[in-house]
């Protein structure tokens, strides 16, 4: 029986698009290792593919569980199957690709059906930058089989240097396939200001951007190499980011891999990150975030923050790290409520402070090897050779939990609570931590640090730290 539904709804897939006008450029047997196309389950995976509020089509989904009595016709009447290569994409990593995937996005976007946006396996193709614009009719779920390769010519981001794919404003979307994203960003790392010194600082593209989205699933892609930070979500609600590749070279500049800012109801799972900066980077006005079975390394930990930049206000809160690895990063676990404000080259000044709080944050069952500021919160940072000047304000940091954290420190100071003098660090849970520094003997420093529990062996400790059993 199993046989027979992968048949069948292979034979689906060709009506749908033999109705749908694909001229046959749509080739299921190009498709027999993608999960989606050849599952035994295919109720399930349309399910899950078409994301959180599919079931709004019953009937459809009635019609695809039916054994041996499946309406195809009916099946291909309801999605709309649009394969990129009828409106003119080559695949041939050569040709611009860019205005045929806007055509197929705009046919995409207008359809009254549930559209399934095909990129075709063994097919790469090489996109400007482009923007994925909603609100659409219905949901889409674009599958990415093959590759996208951005252009490395600097001029083709003229109008727009922070973006290089930009889904904006687009509710229950699913993005996924097992393809790779491809942001070529060797030709913008060159031209950095942190590789060259003497070039001014100037913006690259996010690699995939997803501005203003709700019900969104990103899963099962590639992303590598990007101009600056890999995947952004941006004012997003209800958010499914799962079993994601993130890699670039280690020396790479700002290079993060998953950057979450002003964004509610985010799950990250599954995911194995090493880029040139944070693997994770949560930034200001991002509430609800779960980041479950990350691997990350090389690059800079997992990050909180910056917050308070420039005197700003920010809020993060109800933030869960859990079964996290983290090998050879530069931090492990990082809060940090300052940013530095630059003009160009030169740092002009420092500003430390801003308003708001990071609060309910929850850190458990992490594994580290060979990092170098396993636990770390600063709320005094400066990157400049002049002190920085105080700040009567600063960023709240309270209700913090580390629960089962385990592991090598790379250097001796393995936990570090550098907190404000005007605004400790409050309601620190510490919980069986047990980090011993490679070669030598692990240390705490703490400053204007409270501590509301101190719950098993914990190692390295604060002094005056005291235990409940």
């Amino acid at each position: 029986m199993a046989v027979q539904r992968i048949l069948l709804f292979s034979t689906i897939i060709f009506l749908a698009l033999s109705n749908s006008s694909c001229n046959g450029s749509f080739n299921i047997e190009d498709h027999e290792n993608d999960d989606f196309f050849m599952s035994a389950d295919p109720k399930m995976n349309v399910e899950q593919e078409f994301g959180h509020d599919f079931q709004v089509y019953p009937s459809y989904l009635s019609t695809i569980a039916e054994d041996d009595n499946m309406n195809i016709e009916e099946v291909a009447n309801r999605v709309a199957f649009i394969d990129v290569s009828r409106f003119g994409a080559k695949g041939d990593g050569v040709t611009d690709d860019t205005t045929a995937f806007e055509k197929a996005w705009k046919e995409a976007c207008s359809s009254n059906t549930p559209v399934l946006f095909v990129v075709l396996h063994n097919m790469n193709y090489l996109l400007k930058q482009i923007t994925f614009s909603g609100p659409c009719k219905s949901s889409i779920s674009m599958q990415i089989f093959g590759s996208l390769e951005a252009s490395d010519n600097i001029s083709d981001y003229s109008k727009d240097r922070s973006h290089w794919i930009l889904f904006n404003n687009v509710q229950n979307l699913v993005v996924g396939g097992g393809g790779v994203i491809n942001g070529n960003g060797k030709i913008w790392w060159q031209n950095s200001c942190k590789i060259n010194k003497s070039l001014p600082c100037k913006n690259a593209p996010t690699a995939l951007t997803f501005y203003n989205c709700k019900n969104l699933k990103v899963k099962n892609l590639k992303i590598k190499d990007a101009q600056q930070i890999h995947v952004s979500f941006e004012r997003c609600t209800n958010v499914e980011a799962s079993n994601l590749m993130v890699t670039a070279p280690e020396n790479s500049p700002n290079t993060d891999g998953i950057h979450v800012a002003n964004t509610q109801n985010i799950q990250i799972s599954d995911s194995t990150i090493g880029t040139g900066d944070d693997c994770i980077s949560i930034a200001s006005g991002s509430q609800k975030v779960q980041a479950t079975d990350i691997t990350c390394g090389p690059g800079h930990g997992i990050s909180i923050g910056s917050l308070g930049s420039r005197n700003s206000e920010a809020h993060v809160s109800d933030v869960i790290v859990s079964r996290a690895k983290l090998s050879g990063t530069t931090n492990g676990l990082r809060i940090k409520t300052w940013q530095m404000y630059n003009i160009g080259v030169i740092i002009m000044w420092c500003i430390q402070g801003g308003s708001g709080n990071a609060s309910n944050i929850i850190f458990q069952n992490v594994e580290m090897q060979g990092v170098k500021n396993p636990i770390i919160i600063d709320q005094n940072y400066c990157d400049q050779h002049d002190p920085c000047k105080q700040q009567s304000s600063a960023v709240q940091v309270k209700n913090i939990v580390y629960e089962n954290i385990i592991g090598s420190s790379a250097t001796n100071v393995a936990i570090n609570f550098n907190c404000s003098k005007s605004f400790p660090c409050e309601g620190i849970v510490m919980q069986n931590i047990n980090l011993v520094e490679e070669g030598g003997t692990a240390t705490a420093v703490c400053s204007n640090v409270e501590f509301s529990n101190i719950i098993g062996t914990v190692s390295p400790h604060c002094p005056g730290e005291s235990f409940q059993e």
